[in-house]
């Protein structure tokens, strides 16, 4: 069963207008992020750095656990997972 990925609103753009997009056995959050790149270019770049460090307006969520709680670009994931990209709001 592939990793379900779930692209916010304003990247979807580059998804092809994807909600979710299903990515196929990867190890770590580090590597969900080169498999998306390589189907949807563009991407990582508005989600890491020039260091390739996740931005800080950007959180990204394991099965609904921070992954800044857990090991952040090494997070472990495994077939079945739920990745969700989740672009800070301000406010105030």
């Amino acid at each position: 069963m592939p990793i379900q990925v779930r692209i916010p609103t304003p990247l979807r753009k580059l998804t092809r207008d994807q909600e979710i997009v299903q990515i196929n056995s990867c190890a770590t959050i580090a590597q969900v992020i080169d498999s998306l790149e390589a189907g949807c270019p563009g991407i990582k770049e508005r989600l890491c750095d020039e260091k390739g460090q996740i931005r800080r307006f950007i959180n990204v969520y394991l099965n609904d656990e921070d992954i800044r709680f857990l090991k952040n670009r090494d997070t472990a994931v495994k077939d079945g997972d739920e990745v969700s990209i989740v672009p800070a709001i301000a406010g105030g």
